[in-house]
């Protein structure tokens, strides 16, 4: 089950909190709507209870908050939105992605698509998916991981009337298999319809919290809509017929030459409409809504010591709110008295009302406790429920008397929940986003999924050879930029471009389409999704690295022969100078991309490297030092001045050798500093 307590959001400047004080509980085996108008508070109490927003308040989860959940995505599924995937990947290989994330076995990919419906469609791409094959996927995502709880936000939202029944069976079976389903909506309808349980949201306040039926009762109620040019004629002859026949009908105008008629049908409107030659433009029977007031008269609020509290923790036994056994409606409990400034029937006046002993409709209203249809509008503080009204004068009574009398022998509970407001709930901290619990599975996955990464690469090898054969037909230029299609003009050769890029999109498909992280639209910044990266990210460099040099030296082997292949002298540390520019590149990008947030920003700080940073370098270490004649590059090129007895200098010295290169140097040192700010930034989101 789900215990909401206390949520509070944070007011803006004089703004109100957009959520006051929400408390309410979720069971299992139920499916329960959080109803509301748009602005009413429900996206905002959802993101409280996942703690996606600060504020305050508590929420537990089969008697865990979620932040003492180690892995929560088994524990609450959440669709608060679209699904963000890539629009290229196909629906498939999205869900085997998130498999590696969640920890689940690919095959789950396979079950699910089978249970949402989606087998037929599972090798179409994201972007081509219509709305409501959208929603299926987002909700095979949130089932992905076997979860008991469902967490959904207005899921329903643009879905034609098939597609609503279908979503709505398929929560309601999951209930049914012991699962706990909480579920957005701004329609009441729709929430009388699916829901088992129905909490009202009105102003950022619980105003009801009812059992489906009895929502439906106090809130819901069956009306004839008419239009018609003569309606004040109309609604004139309505109520004069009610009188004659006592029976109960009201007539209410709504602007215009609109009626609704409660307690009539189509058929006498339209006959005494054409019994007196009234012409109907409209005559519709219709289910008329209340508003979110109706069933706060009906509702009693909670005695203080029966709500549940953030010091007490999660209540397992008997809940505060009504159980499907029990009737929340005090029609039949002996009513308090009224408020002296409280309308017992708020709403405009019927024009007609008549005796409620032949009402012809099987769900009647419940006495005049059910404010008129027109009400909605209605000062709010006449929909307070009744039985707060006895508290204040015994409250002003305790006051008055001296303090030797204040404890009645009568008075069972404190006067008023006044304790609750000076203790204050925890406070709602934003939970971290968890990083892939299979890191590298999942990056694999990601790279592989789409086809930008294959096409990069046939482009680099493409412009790799063409370039090759123009240098070496112009002639000048040594074998190795030739064999790498280096040309001196160019900052970088096309291959550590490649898999610059290759390394800025690791990270900037993952801020365009947050997939790991949905429902922050973000990405984690934890050290096992940065070495996955890395690491896959090394893997491509390599490929490409190897593979540009092989397809340039067969190309000129075909086109000009074998003396320009020979194999150099020096063949290891060109070799390892060249894997090293590449993957170094590579590195950069999916650093600054991780640190800027952009498939642009990584790839601008792979090509700043030779042009602004090697110069910087270069200008640094060829400049004489204050100990000696001779630069820092030429010492560093020299080698270990000492010899070690069990050797291996040699490998040392090559890669002190490679770092005297300008470009090494440059490039090890923004590699170095972009890690630096990278772990910069993930610290201070944790600070914060």
């Amino acid at each position: 089950m789900i215990q909401a307590i206390g949520l509070t959001s944070i007011p803006r400047k004089e703004q109100p909190p957009a959520v006051d004080n929400v408390s309410f509980e979720a069971h299992a085996g139920r499916v329960t709507a959080l109803l509301g108008a748009p602005g009413a508070g429900k996206t905002t109490a959802l993101r409280l209870m996942l703690e996606l927003q600060r504020g305050r308040g508590i929420t537990y989860f089969r008697g865990r908050p979620l932040h003492r959940i180690a892995h929560p995505a088994h524990e609450v599924g959440v669709l608060l939105g679209d699904v963000p995937g890539h629009p290229a990947r196909s629906v498939r290989g999205h869900l085997r992605m998130l498999c590696a994330a969640s920890g689940a076995p690919a095959r789950r990919a396979d079950e699910v698509l089978e249970a949402v419906g989606l087998v037929s469609l599972r090798d179409e791409r994201l972007g081509t998916l219509s709305r409501g094959m959208d929603r299926r996927l987002g909700l095979a995502c949130a089932l992905l991981p076997d979860p008991h709880t469902l967490v959904l936000d207005d899921p329903a939202r643009g879905l034609t009337v098939a597609e609503r029944r279908w979503l709505y069976g398929m929560l309601r079976e999951h209930a049914a298999q012991g699962g706990t389903v909480l579920c957005g909506t701004a329609d009441p309808k729709e929430a009388a319809r699916f829901a088992d349980h129905v909490i009202t949201l009105d102003g950022g306040r619980i105003v009801a919290d009812q059992r489906a039926a009895d929502f439906a009762r106090t809130r819901l109620r069956p009306r004839v809509a008419v239009r018609s040019p003569h309606a004040a004629r109309l609604s004139v002859l309505l109520a004069q017929q009610a009188r004659s026949t006592q029976r109960s009908v009201e007539v209410v105008r709504e602007g215009g030459n609109r009626l609704c008629v409660y307690g009539s049908t189509c058929a006498e409107v339209g006959e005494t409409a054409f019994r007196h030659g009234i012409v109907v433009h409209q005559l519709a029977d219709e289910i008329g809504d209340m508003g979110p007031g109706a069933g706060a008269d009906a509702q009693p609020q909670q005695a203080p010591e029966s709500r549940p509290s953030a010091e007490n923790g999660p209540q397992p036994g008997p809940h505060p709110h009504p159980h499907p056994g029990s009737d929340p409606n005090p029609a039949h409990e002996p009513n308090p008295e009224p408020a002296p400034n409280c309308d017992p029937n708020p709403g405009p006046e019927p024009e007609a009302a008549a005796t409620p002993d032949l009402d012809p409709h099987p769900e009647p209203e419940p006495e005049t406790a059910t404010p008129a249809p027109a009400s909605p509008g209605a000062d709010p503080a006449a929909s307070t429920p009744p039985e707060s009204s006895p508290d204040v004068p015994d409250d002003d009574a305790s006051q008055a008397a001296p303090p030797q009398q204040q404890p009645t022998p009568h008075r069972i509970t404190p006067p008023a929940p006044r304790p609750a407001t000076v203790t204050l709930p925890p406070p709602v901290l934003v939970r971290p986003a968890p990083t892939p619990l299979r890191p590298v599975r999942y990056e694999i996955r990601r790279a592989a999924g789409v086809a930008t990464g294959y096409i990069v690469g046939a482009c680099v090898l493409a412009v790799s050879t063409l370039t090759a054969v123009l240098l070496a037909r112009i002639g000048h230029t040594p074998q190795p930029r030739l064999l790498a299609a280096w040309p001196v003009e160019l900052p970088l050769p096309p291959a550590a471009l490649g898999a610059g890029l290759l390394g800025a999109l690791a990270f900037g498909d993952e801020f365009r389409h947050p997939a790991l992280a949905a429902d922050r639209g973000t990405v984690p910044r934890r050290l096992g999704l940065l070495t996955a990266k890395l690491f896959v990210a090394s893997l491509t460099a390599l490929a490409l690295a190897v593979l540009t040099v092989g397809c340039t030296a067969e190309l000129l082997y075909l086109v000009y022969g074998s003396e320009l292949v020979a194999l150099p002298a020096d063949w290891p540390a060109l070799t390892a100078g060249w894997l090293a520019l590449v993957t170094g590149c590579a590195w950069a990008g999916v650093l600054a991309a991780g640190v800027f947030r952009s498939t642009t920003a990584g790839l601008a700080a792979v090509v700043a490297v030779p042009l602004l940073v090697v110069p910087a370098v270069h200008k640094i270490t060829e400049g004489p030092s204050l100990r000696g004649p001779r630069p820092f590059a030429g010492r560093l090129g020299d080698g270990l001045p000492l010899r070690r007895p069990f050797g291996g200098e040699q490998h040392l010295e090559a890669l002190l050798r490679l770092l005297a290169q300008p470009v090494g140097g440059a490039m090890a040192l923004s590699v170095l500093a972009l890690l630096c700010a990278y772990a910069f930034t993930g610290l201070r989101s944790r600070v914060r």
